[in-house]
């Protein structure tokens, strides 16, 4: 008898353990506004900061480049800005919200080069999660 309860609490203690290491780290997006999100996505995009992307993007974020054609799920938009950590640009870098109603937000982030801007117009939709980046379409003006 003593065996089998000490074999029970010995599993109880086991488990409760091993599910607090299991548990996943609190999403410090979750209760900010959209502009806090819509900053994170341009670091990532201009100075290579990766560390808040797991929480950034949506999971069907849709990614295109109107000039070239070019199109990328969350994956691959992702391990490109793994790729491109810490590579900082020459740009200047600036965004404003252009319209926001309800749980939708479309802001316009402008990266401004030496010999060109890029333009990235970015979608984000609020969820029980907070707000994700759900869309960016970049152009080149």
């Amino acid at each position: 008898m003593k065996t089998t309860l000490k074999t029970i609490a010995a599993a109880l203690i086991m488990v409760t353990s091993l599910s607090s290491f299991a548990s996943e780290k609190a999403n410090p997006l979750k209760n900010v506004e959209s502009g806090m999100v819509i900053g994170s996505y341009v670091d990532a995009v201009t100075v290579g900061s990766i560390d808040l992307n797991k929480f950034l993007f949506a999971d069907d974020f849709q990614y295109s480049n109107v000039n070239n054609n070019d199109r990328a799920g969350k994956k691959e938009y992702i391990k490109y800005l793994k790729a491109n950590k810490g590579n900082k640009y020459d740009c200047k870098s600036s965004y404003e919200i252009l319209s926001q109603d309800g749980k939708v937000c479309v802001a316009k982030a402008t990266m401004a080069f030496n010999n060109f801007t890029r333009v990235d117009y970015i979608t984000l939709n609020q969820g029980k999660d907070g707000w994700k980046v759900s869309k960016v379409e970049t152009t080149y003006p």
